[in-house]
């Protein structure tokens, strides 16, 4: 069996969104993807805040007072704050208790501004996810290799121990 026969057996790379499996090797316009992608997070988080601007004029032109004008900014500084969190530690490890991410999504969609920053921040140092996907499949070829070499030879040709 040839070397990429033996590699196409073992634990294949997980796929990260817009880099395939590209990030293992760093092939096929890697950083320049990377780039790509941190500019268009910026953008969109710059063209968010600017939606969030109108909607903040909105409720002036309304005249809603100031408590609520007040509340308004403070949910959304602290959703984005709580969604650029969670976002970067989801690139660093997988979430301990899923039914919490879920319960705190809405909080991200909200923070929506947050996420877009950790995206084009993580994008800037890596592949976001690339090194919790790295340790992964590293940890899995380890182990495909530790069973693999474990079971090479002839079992029948193995030495038997004696009894006493």
């Amino acid at each position: 069996m040839s070397d990429e026969e033996q590699q196409k057996a073992g634990p294949q790379p997980e796929e990260i969104r817009f880099f395939g499996t590209t990030w293992v090797d760093h092939s096929g316009h890697y950083a320049l993807r990377r780039a790509g992608l941190a500019a268009g997070a910026l953008a969109a988080a710059v063209a968010a805040c600017f939606v969030l601007r109108f909607a903040y004029e909105g409720l002036q032109i309304a005249d809603v007072g100031g408590i609520v004008n007040t509340l308004v900014v403070l949910m959304f500084a602290i959703c984005s704050a709580i969604a650029f969190a969670r976002t970067w530690e989801g690139f660093v490890r997988r979430p301990a208790d899923p039914a919490r991410e879920e319960a705190l999504r809405s909080l991200k969609a909200i923070g929506f501004i947050g996420s877009l920053l950790a995206y084009a921040a993580r994008c800037c140092v890596e592949a976001p996810g690339e090194k919790l996907h790295r340790a992964e499949h590293e940890a899995a070829v380890a182990s495909y290799e530790k069973r693999r070499s474990s079971r090479t030879g002839n079992p029948s040709t193995r030495k038997k121990p004696k009894r006493k």
